[in-house]
């Protein structure tokens, strides 16, 4: 049983065998400042049933989510971390997003949506999730307004090709969606 759990914290890292890009790595070295994910690296004592600061050990963090209003409605809320800790020292490994232009939630919630709401091949499995998960934004520089789609960034170039075609084939549904609706008033 302590296997399982301990092997569950490890599910995000599927998303080094799917068309996502994959996560950059951040280096942490330095005196005991990153929570995992909200406290310090902590241990309770037996004895007293009290929380005190983890000595020495390795912590592992999972991919930190929570679902809002339904089952694929995710909110990302940290990412994964591997960190040890000697004495007041750690040294912490942080799996965050590809590039600069990807927003971190977006990246993981997409990863998140892509891992439990698609099935069959990865290409469509992709065509599913951006079709189903529009993760389109509106950008304002200046006056100007701008149209980003949210998958773009954090997809390999190979598959580029299926991400303009899902997110087409959603357009096109939501227009024709639409005269429809206008033909009924």
């Amino acid at each position: 049983m302590k296997l399982k759990y301990f092997l569950s914290k490890f599910n995000w890292m599927g998303i080094y065998n799917s068309p996502f890009k994959r996560p950059k790595l951040k280096l942490y070295i330095g005196k005991v400042k990153l929570g995992v994910p909200y406290f310090y690296p902590r241990i309770v004592d037996k004895k007293t049933r009290k929380f005190k600061p983890k000595k020495i050990g390795f912590d592992f963090v999972d991919l930190g989510y929570k679902t809002k209003w339904s089952n694929t409605d995710y909110r990302f809320e940290w990412s994964p971390i591997w960190s040890f800790v000697f004495w007041k020292w750690q040294i912490a490994l942080i799996f965050t997003k590809p590039t600069k232009d990807a927003s971190l939630s977006a990246y993981w919630e997409g990863w998140l949506y892509y891992r439990y709401h698609t099935e069959g091949s990865q290409s469509k499995r992709l065509y599913q999730a951006v079709y189903d998960f529009p993760m389109n934004i509106t950008k304002y520089v200046g006056e100007q307004k701008i149209q980003l789609c949210e998958w773009d960034p954090i997809i390999k170039s190979k598959y580029e090709q299926i991400v303009e075609d899902a997110k087409r084939a959603y357009w096109i549904d939501k227009i024709v969606e639409n005269d429809e609706l206008l033909g009924l008033i």
